[in-house]
């Protein structure tokens, strides 16, 4: 069996003392201390559960926005209405007639690495079914939509082209606005909802998207864009459609960048933009936010763990004082088994022992307790569970480290007591 060090072992002077031996007393020696021990283990519990905790909460959010922007489509480009100005007071992007459904219509011709165009107008207005109303946000879009956004119609249909041209007074609703207004599991196909007085039949739900930060995307209705240009929102650009935005898909990944070279080009020629004059109109990359977001999420994770490991430190610092507190209440016992026979390093490795058992057990429960926080924190707010095998690694070593570091010197202290003044000791 591996051996760590030759020496005094309960009345065995000179044997040869196994590991297991070292780590059973070292054990004992902490339990008999147990409130001591607990409130020394207490610093590392909190640094590792707080380094484990975070990382994992920090990879899910991350996890969880990816997926949710992805759902959206990577490989598509925004496009936004100007900010309007009053006074000296800029309003915000989208608020400016500055985009119109002519505009979609020339990418979606003009551009060649544009493969699906879809212009929209959006406002949010009260919507009423029976007793029941509800304040959701109004989408007026073409047949493109459902395509550039990927989401589809779960139950029902979109509208046609027909009712498109005609204005026609449909409705898809958003599932939260299904559950709002109709309840749990009702079908709404067929019923006639009211729009700020207008009234509209319901011919679809759409698909559940879920939530993006603060913004509920299924609490949402698509009607078409002629019925919400004429009816509800009445401010038409001077020449055509005004929209708020445009969508712009294209066919791969590959060809995100020439479509958003592309369209913007375009658009500078048909709103007579020419340098040094600014854009009257703002593009938005997904995949750009995806990989920003990333960045700032990973940032702050790496900031936070960092202070979270400062409590690491504190945890190795009250690993340390205790030690050294027990190396003065045990001086006879030193000097007792060093008169018998125990080498220097038999008490180095028994002290040294102690420490890192406090700090491995220390770390176990504090691995233990960050992953139970996160997988709470997870099902609270709704994003996907993520512990990583490397959290699981650094947390371990990083135990284990402090174990090693907090022990030595009082180790060493106790290693060093001469045997003479030991047993003098009170």
């Amino acid at each position: 069996m591996f051996t760590i060090f030759k020496g005094f072992y309960k009345g065995k002077s000179t044997s040869t003392v196994p590991l297991l031996e070292i780590l059973s007393m070292a054990a004992e020696t902490l339990w008999s201390n147990k409130l001591r021990t607990g409130l020394t283990m207490l610093g590392v519990i909190i640094g590792i559960s707080s380094v484990i905790a975070i990382t994992s909460v920090g990879q899910g959010v991350q996890k969880g926005v990816e997926q949710q922007i992805q759902a959206l489509g990577t490989d598509v480009i925004q496009i936004l209405a100007g900010a309007a100005r009053s006074g000296n007071i800029r309003q915000g992007i989208g608020s400016s007639s500055t985009l119109t459904w002519e505009d979609a219509k020339a990418i979606a011709t003009q551009a060649p690495s544009a493969e699906i165009v879809s212009a929209y107008l959006q406002r949010t207005a009260q919507v009423v079914y029976g007793g029941q109303n509800t304040s959701t946000t109004i989408y007026g879009t073409d047949l493109n939509y459902p395509e550039a956004r990927n989401t589809h119609p779960q139950q029902g249909r979109y509208f046609t082209q027909e009712e498109l041209n005609n204005a026609t007074q449909v409705a898809v609703l958003g599932p939260t606005v299904q559950n709002t207004l109709f309840g749990q599991g009702v079908n709404p196909i067929g019923e006639k909802i009211r729009i700020q007085g207008e009234a509209y039949e319901v011919i679809g739900v759409m698909e559940a998207k879920g939530s993006q930060g603060p913004m509920d995307r299924d609490d949402q209705i698509f009607i078409p864009l002629t019925s919400m240009s004429g009816r509800l929102v009445g401010n038409n650009a001077l020449a055509g459609i005004s929209v708020n935005g445009i969508l712009v898909k294209s066919s791969n990944q590959e060809q995100l960048e020439a479509a958003q070279f592309q369209a913007t080009n375009l658009l500078r020629l048909r709103h007579n933009i020419y340098p040094p004059q600014a854009d009257d109109f703002r593009l938005t990359n997904q995949a750009d936010i995806v990989s920003t977001f990333t960045n700032v999420v990973g940032l702050f994770t790496v900031m936070v763990v960092a202070i979270a490991g400062i409590s690491l430190v504190v945890g190795g610092i009250g690993i340390a004082n205790i030690m050294l507190v027990s190396v003065v209440e045990r001086t006879r016992e030193i000097g007792i088994r060093k008169a018998v026979g125990a080498t220097n390093s038999a008490i180095l490795n028994q002290f040294l022992a102690e420490a890192i058992v406090i700090s491995i057990v220390g770390g176990c429960i504090g691995m233990g307790s960050g992953i139970l926080i996160a997988f709470s924190a997870a099902n609270i707010f709704k994003f996907p569970f993520v512990v990583s095998l490397v959290s699981i690694i650094v947390g371990f070593g990083l135990s284990l480290s402090v174990g090693l570091v907090a022990g030595v010197i009082p180790a060493r202290n106790a290693a060093k007591l001469d045997p003479i003044a030991a047993l003098r000791s009170d």
